[in-house]
């Protein structure tokens, strides 16, 4: 019997706060919304997890972990079963460019973090705003990371994002964000073993990219911010595009389930689409997602436990699913 089943999906949680999404777009935090993620956006994805019976895996900031109360939603959600994993120390968007002994203190001292708030280790690492390089890569495989899923393979969001960056200079306006290489757009878009380069398959770290949909439907995004805004309809529609692969990384952001006007964020609201949705309306869009993941036949894994079935799987399962990487 096989370890790893044949459709597993997984829900991803990027814990990125209010300041992260200012500095991208160069704007000034206002002091009564600088925690709306962890106080008000958290608590409704922790209930929408807790009523479809979903363990999530969730990827901290360390800094944030100065915060009293966040060390406190943490501690909660992992001894409700939610895995924690490492999303840096100060998510600087630019940590690609930055030298080795940066990209060794960011990931290690997030990890440090979480261990001692939670009593565990995280296994897993996200990169911030999704960007790694071959330095990155080799950092995480010499600490002994288990997993990274940070690879987006996802041409419709990296035109996007080269868009807004570029709109957002030509306004004179510093975004803290960067762009990844558009080599990340030949990355296999089913788990792989990272080579060199890292878009590549080769024999080093597990990756477990985020979730794309099939190349004959342009890879689109399935993510939090497409589902929301596609609505209940629409994230059926996208969930049946991807439909097949063997695994379905859905990756959200705390923000996901925001609301503009109930938490403070209106001033936010121009530069974030899914802010423009109401957090009951996006609420709705991923519960459809979620119950239409399970109408195709997949089961809810936390992403840690899938990388233990795939090694547990002797590299086997690793090396069956690249087989549907190119679709």
């Amino acid at each position: 019997m096989r370890a790893v089943p044949p459709r597993v999906a997984a829900v991803s949680i990027d814990l990125d706060e209010v300041p992260c999404y200012a500095s991208i777009h160069a704007l000034d935090v206002p002091p009564d919304a600088a925690h709306a993620v962890y106080d008000r956006a958290l608590p409704r994805l922790e209930a929408l997890l807790a009523e479809e019976g979903v363990e999530a895996t969730l990827f901290a900031i360390g800094r944030d972990l100065d915060r009293a109360d966040n060390v406190e939603a943490l501690r909660r959600l992992h001894a409700a079963g939610h895995e924690l994993g490492n999303h840096s120390e100060r998510h600087l968007y630019d940590l690609t460019r930055r030298d080795l002994g940066v990209m060794r203190d960011e990931v290690r001292a997030c990890a440090d973090r979480i261990e001692a708030a939670c009593g565990e280790r995280p296994r897993g690492f996200r990169a911030p705003g999704y960007t790694v390089n071959d330095a990155l890569v080799g950092v995480l495989e010499a600490l002994g990371v288990g997993y990274d899923s940070s690879v987006f393979g996802c041409p419709p969001y990296y035109a996007a994002k080269a868009l807004a960056l570029a709109a957002m200079r030509a306004r004179g306006r510093r975004s803290r964000s960067v762009l990844d290489t558009p080599a990340v757009l030949r990355a296999p878009a089913d788990p792989y073993r990272l080579g060199r380069p890292y878009h590549r398959r080769g024999n080093g770290l597990l990756e477990l990219p985020i979730g794309v949909t099939s190349a004959a439907t342009g890879r689109l995004p399935y993510i939090g911010t497409a589902l929301t805004l596609a609505g209940p309809r629409g994230a059926r529609w996208l969930t049946r595009a991807i439909a097949g692969r063997p695994l379905v990384n859905l990756e959200l952001h705390g923000i996901d389930l925001a609301d503009a006007d109930l938490d403070g964020l209106r001033w936010l609201r121009p530069h974030q689409p899914d802010l423009r949705r109401a957090a009951a309306d996006k609420i709705a869009a991923l519960r459809a997602a979620l119950h239409a993941l399970r109408a195709h036949g997949y089961r809810f894994m936390r992403l840690g436990d899938y990388a233990r079935a795939l090694d547990a799987d002797a590299g086997g399962r690793v090396g069956s699913v690249a087989a549907h990487a190119r679709r």
